[in-house]
């Protein structure tokens, strides 16, 4: 047979009480969960156009960022990032390396380089979770680099 369990709310809007079978969920007895505010995903940080410097097919992933771009559009090294590619409409989810500053560098590491080649105008975006009421003041940070080398 199936086990149902019942929600009730408790004294707090977030905290549920959820009373189960506790034979059949081996359970002593009833369980607290607390829920806290709703998250929702905002961008938090946007490069907008610009190029491929570099795509290294034989690198084990990721995408290499001129530092000064990262700091400038305040992305962190390892944090987990979505690539669009203007020229062709392919999409990628990767993480970010650091690379030399002043560069202008944005190279395509690993598999990646084969859906990014050097010139292609690419979007490359952060994004963050918060509550309701952090959205309604939050400003994403959003950067501009300037023709073939980047600059700022």
């Amino acid at each position: 047979s199936r086990s149902t369990a019942a929600i009730a709310p408790c004294a707090s809007s977030t905290t549920y009480t959820i009373a189960a079978d506790p034979a059949e969920r081996g359970l002593k007895s009833l369980i607290s969960y607390s829920f806290s505010s709703m998250y929702i995903s905002l961008l938090k940080s946007k490069i907008h156009c610009a190029r491929v410097t570099e795509a290294n097919l034989h690198y084990m992933g990721s995408i290499t960022i001129d530092e000064d771009l990262m700091d400038a559009a305040g992305i962190i090294a390892g944090e987990h990032v979505h690539v669009v590619n203007n020229n062709n409409g392919e999409r990628i989810e990767t993480y970010v390396i650091k690379g030399p500053r002043a560069s202008g560098c944005i190279c395509l590491n690993g598999a990646a380089a084969r859906k990014f080649q050097i010139g292609d105008e690419v979007i490359i975006m952060c994004f963050a979770q918060m509550t309701p009421a952090e959205a309604a003041s939050h400003k994403p940070r959003v950067i501009f680099p300037d023709g073939p080398d980047n600059r700022l």
